[in-house]
């Protein structure tokens, strides 16, 4: 079966003019207008009366009298925390990526630290980690000093990042999924003050959720309004009004394949324990979630496990670092949801092609919009391959983990093109990474035409990346064998239409080798030897060019870099266009 289709930059929408697959010509379709979409007339007054309430004292009054103020119930967070991050917390310190922050001295007015660290402490998702170490007698003491220590910085005075809408969702999950650790003390004031704070948060999420970026952040703050209805007394008019907003987050922020907008592994995880969060706090009220999150969890998870390798570990695209698997599957089951690896992400941009033990990887969308994704990266094209639990070809990963061991710099470079698994134009990247770290201009559009034969797997896309800057349309085309022992590719690069003829250019296919493989260049420098740990050989042929052995690395799920090495094909592109095989093939 063919299927072809053309996706535009940063949208995930056809381009093609055909009618759509109800027989309405574009612009001729009934459309609801506003952000009430779907709503029915009675959620649609429930918002209105919601929001106008903000401005009257019914707000206060639901803190005294008929709404006393307390927790109604604590969820189970089902996802286990990390014990050495735990650990530090019992010693005395906070731990994340190699940094290290003590307690004793810790001011929450002047954190410096990187921005994913104040998050982890704003968020408060270490009371995860701590609930993994410590019994509820040793851990209430610590988190206590810790939570007075916030509240006397930002308690009276909303500020950022402290106050952004998706720490202030987090914010409201791990508070209440872990009130044991916060609100195990005698003292009534502190106690007052805590509760006091959650619904001061659910409030402030009021009015700014919409205003969160779309993706993660604009669920993250949904979610928290719809832990604080839940579980604050008088929360039935927030309920109607935070399920319409889950609704317009999940339609925005999440692909109708389950891929979410910011194309990122991290982030896409990070949905699949939110949604399971935010159900969790359904399940302790036994109410019944709405559709819109069971029906987003159902497709989360399977886009998810679509870019996890042979070992259950997620690959390293979009600044990801490897997850480990352990850590995935703790999601994944957290979730309750059961599905097979989505093999075709169209929207999402990923594809996936499996026969017998070999899993290839393929990054088939532009970059995801500078907006939504702080770490995106010009990999449009780049593949990763593992041979049953062991990982052949990789990209290099982790730009998104910066911390003591991805420094900044280190984290712009494996932004780039070269840092992946796939063809380098003039040493430059497909998709511009500028000065201030943003995505400029680059691929704007891939087209992708998908094959299942009898004897395996066919994937062709193009890139028009190189197309502006030097005439040049990239065409890769990948086929996997049907019993997985050969992948062979083609790297094309042709003349684009209507535009100046191209000059001549260098050009460099990478593969970077994941750590325990070890290469040995043949006599004709046109091959190589890749001994895998514990594993078969494999053996890499180029058609075309100079094969050549370099120095390379690969970051692991915590952030921590690890030296490996990368085969390049050196060549070069004709103004009349250049062609470059390759083959992988498992000896034995």
């Amino acid at each position: 079966m063919n299927e072809i289709r053309r996706l535009p930059a940063r949208k995930g929408q056809t381009l093609a003019a055909e009618p759509e697959e109800d027989g309405i010509e574009q612009g001729k379709r009934l459309i609801r207008v506003a952000d009430d979409k779907g709503l029915s007339l009675t959620q649609r007054i429930a918002n209105q009366f919601y929001l106008l309430s903000w401005k009257t004292p019914i707000h206060g009054r639901r803190l005294k009298g008929k709404y006393p103020l307390k927790l109604l119930a604590v969820p189970d967070d089902q996802v286990p925390g990390d014990p050495r991050a735990g650990a530090a917390i019992r010693a005395g310190y906070f731990l994340f990526r190699g940094q290290k922050l003590p307690i004793e001295t810790l001011d929450f007015t002047r954190l410096s630290v990187s921005p994913a660290f104040a998050s982890y402490l704003h968020g408060f998702r270490w009371l995860r980690d701590l609930a993994a170490s410590a019994s509820r007698e040793q851990g209430a003491p610590i988190a206590e000093a810790v939570m007075r220590k916030w509240l006397d910085a930002h308690h009276e005075t909303p500020s950022e990042p402290a106050w952004r809408a998706d720490n202030a969702g987090w914010r409201l999950l791990f508070w209440t999924a872990h009130a044991p650790l916060i609100l195990s003390s005698s003292d009534l004031v502190y106690r007052s003050l805590v509760l006091n704070c959650i619904a001061r948060t659910a409030r402030h999420l009021d009015r700014s959720a919409d205003k969160a970026p779309m993706g993660l952040p604009r669920l993250t703050a949904w979610s928290g309004i719809l832990a604080a209805a839940l579980l604050i007394p008088g929360g039935e008019a927030r309920r109607l009004f935070g399920e319409a907003g889950l609704k317009r987050a999940i339609d925005s922020g999440i692909h109708a394949d389950g891929g979410i907008v910011s194309r990122s592994p991290l982030a896409q995880m990070e949905a699949v324990m939110l949604l399971s969060m935010l159900r969790a706090v359904y399940d302790v009220r036994r109410e019944s979630p709405p559709a819109c999150l069971t029906d987003a969890l159902a497709r989360v998870v399977p886009a998810l496990l679509g870019l996890t390798h042979g070992d259950g570990g997620l690959a390293s695209w979009q600044g990801a670092g490897a997850i480990d698997p352990q850590s995935v599957q703790a999601v994944v089951q957290a979730s309750r949801v059961r599905a097979r690896p989505l093999r075709q992400a169209r929207d999402w941009g990923y594809q996936r092609m499996v026969a017998g033990n070999t899993i290839v990887q393929v990054d088939a969308a532009p970059p995801p919009v500078a907006r939504l994704a702080e770490a995106g990266c010009a990999s449009t094209g780049g593949l990763e391959i593992s041979d049953g639990p062991l990982r052949l070809i990789v990209s290099c990963g982790g730009a998104a983990l910066e911390g003591a061991w991805v420094p900044r710099e280190l984290a712009q470079g494996l932004r780039t093109t070269a840092a992946h698994s796939t063809l380098v134009l003039a040493d430059s990247n497909s998709t511009a990474l500028l000065p201030d770290g943003t995505l400029g201009k680059g691929v704007t559009e891939v087209e992708l035409t998908r094959q299942e034969l009898d004897n395996g797997s066919r994937l062709d896309i193009s890139h028009d990346g190189y197309v502006r800057r030097m005439g040049y349309v990239h065409r890769r085309l990948l086929m996997l064998s049907g019993d997985g022992r050969e992948v062979r590719g083609e790297d094309m690069l042709t003349p684009a239409e209507r535009r100046r003829k191209p000059q001549r250019q260098p050009v460099q296919i990478r593969f970077h080798l994941a750590p325990g493989v070890e290469p040995t260049l043949t006599a004709d420098n046109q091959g190589a030897v890749l001994r895998v740990d514990t594993g078969a050989l494999w053996q890499f042929r180029a058609g075309a060019g100079l094969l050549t052995v370099e120095e390379s690395l690969w970051v692991d799920g915590d952030g921590r870099p690890h030296p490996t090495r990368q085969l390049v094909v050196s060549a070069e592109a004709l103004p009349g266009g250049s062609s470059i095989g390759w083959l992988f093939k498992r000896m034995g």
